[in-house]
């Protein structure tokens, strides 16, 4: 009761005690932005922001072959937008196979690469169905032709070449 009777005698104290709370609001205030500025710079420094993180579009071409011992049986080109570190799909179907590949470009200051995982169902006649899986990181080049076989360098007689541009201005967007 004796303090009660204390603070309201002595108005001043109320001020200092009003000003005092004030000036570590203020304080806390500017900490807050001052870190809220920070984590900003520092995310768009990593790579947070849009521009210059390496997340600009690929022009990603599609050269799809299929061929018999001297016959080119299929031969389909496709222009796709690709996305540093998201994979672009493509889906073959032929009478006895099935292809399913994903290609996922990544830009890196040691070198490009490129990483394709291939998926492959073949129905051997009185055999059932057969599958086969892979996954390969290979080194990539603006420009410069990429070759896959997914059944494997020892059967080339389905063959997908890819060219990797930065973006122009006539590409589709999607995955399969």
């Amino acid at each position: 009761m004796k303090d009660q009777a204390k603070a309201a005698a002595q108005p001043g104290e109320t001020n200092r005690m009003t000003k005092s709370m004030n000036r570590s609001k203020y304080i806390i205030g500017i900490f807050f932005a001052v870190f809220f500025i920070l984590t900003a710079s520092i995310s768009s420094a990593q790579g947070g922001g849009r521009q210059g993180s390496g997340m600009q579009p690929l022009a990603m071409n599609i050269n799809a072959r299929v061929m018999d011992e001297q016959n080119l049986l299929m031969d389909e080109s496709e222009t796709r937008t690709a996305i540093p570190g998201s994979p672009v799909g493509i889906r073959l179907v032929g009478s006895n196979v099935v292809v399913v590949v994903q290609f996922t470009p990544f830009i890196r200051r040691q070198g490009n690469v490129l990483v394709a995982q291939g998926h492959i169902w073949i129905n051997n006649p009185g055999g059932g169905v057969s599958y086969y899986t892979s996954i390969q990181t290979i080194p990539m080049d603006f420009n410069e032709p990429i070759y896959f076989f997914p059944l494997g360098t020892s059967n080339t007689s389905l063959q997908i070449i890819l060219t990797i541009n930065p973006n122009s201005a006539n590409t589709t967007i999607g995955n399969d």
